[in-house]
């Protein structure tokens, strides 16, 4: 990738962090952290990785994504809209009475949504199956999921992880959102995931570590995936939770809290004046 498409990239997440942190504050409460420390993984799938169409999202040969941390859904809400899956006014309705974009991704109710997510452990499995799927019909598209540090504690992502090398499905790709802490504290306190790198490819899978908010690095952690055979590729992003937004960065508190009108135009003013 050159420095102009780098750039590009760069700007781009800004411009998707700004209305993500706008969409939630305008909300007055949400789930900012783990929306946040997403950005640069979506931005890398959307703008630059995946085979997809605004204008027909249920295109047969389309790449399909799976967000199984499904809180997360902000974040993939403003990359959607800014693609033109639905009007970017939808944003102004995030998680109230008749929205199509619920607190967490539902696949009826929101155009670009491949899986409903929500009950944490579940996601990597439907991935797997979809994965399956396109390999039982020849298809040569592939399939992405993000999931994340609390849910990677539950039996459920582990028996996903031994079957996925055992079906040898190299396409798929799966991007752990390392920020290293969940709800009730920091994932080492409560039940540590280390060493992560280690458990993922004594599983069989192809383990790559990136640091998550760098387009340059996950960009070509998914070219490389691309290239992988025989096997299923991690990409483990090493990411800050709540990254970019002053009064949520590195808090635990961020998983889901209030934001102030003030708190939110500060941020997204701080982005904007910031640039790339």
């Amino acid at each position: 990738m050159n420095q102009t498409e780098l750039k590009e990239l760069e700007k781009k997440a800004t411009e998707i962090r700004c209305l993500t942190i706008e969409m939630i504050g305008k909300l007055g409460v949400g789930h900012i952290g783990g929306s946040l420390s997403i950005i640069e993984a979506l931005v890398s799938l959307y703008y630059k990785t995946m085979q997809v169409d605004p204008k027909n999202p249920k295109w047969e040969d389309r790449d399909h994504f799976v967000l199984s941390k499904g809180h997360g859904g902000p974040a993939l809400y403003a990359v959607l809209a800014d693609k033109g899956f639905f009007p970017k006014e939808w944003t102004d309705t995030l998680n109230q009475p008749n929205t199509n974009l619920p607190s967490h991704c539902d696949r009826i109710l929101t155009p670009g949504i491949d899986m409903t997510a929500g009950s944490l452990g579940q996601g990597l499995s439907a991935a797997i199956g979809i994965a399956i799927g396109k390999k039982i019909d020849h298809k040569q598209s592939r399939v992405y999921c993000i999931i994340g540090d609390g849910e990677s504690q539950e039996g459920q992502i582990w028996e996903a992880a031994m079957l996925a090398p055992t079906k040898q499905l190299d396409n798929l790709t799966v991007l752990q959102d390392y920020n290293k802490m969940q709800i009730d504290g920091t994932t080492d306190d409560i039940n540590s995931l280390e060493p992560l790198t280690d458990k993922w490819q004594a599983f069989g899978w192809h383990v790559i570590s990136v640091n998550g908010h760098d387009m340059n690095q996950i960009t070509g952690a998914l070219e490389v995936a691309k290239q992988t055979k025989e096997k299923p590729t991690m990409i483990i992003l090493n990411t800050v939770k709540g990254k970019g937004a002053y009064f949520a960065e590195n808090k635990l508190s961020s998983h889901n809290m209030k934001v102030s009108t003030e708190e939110w135009k500060k941020a997204v003013n701080e982005l904007k004046e910031a640039g790339v």
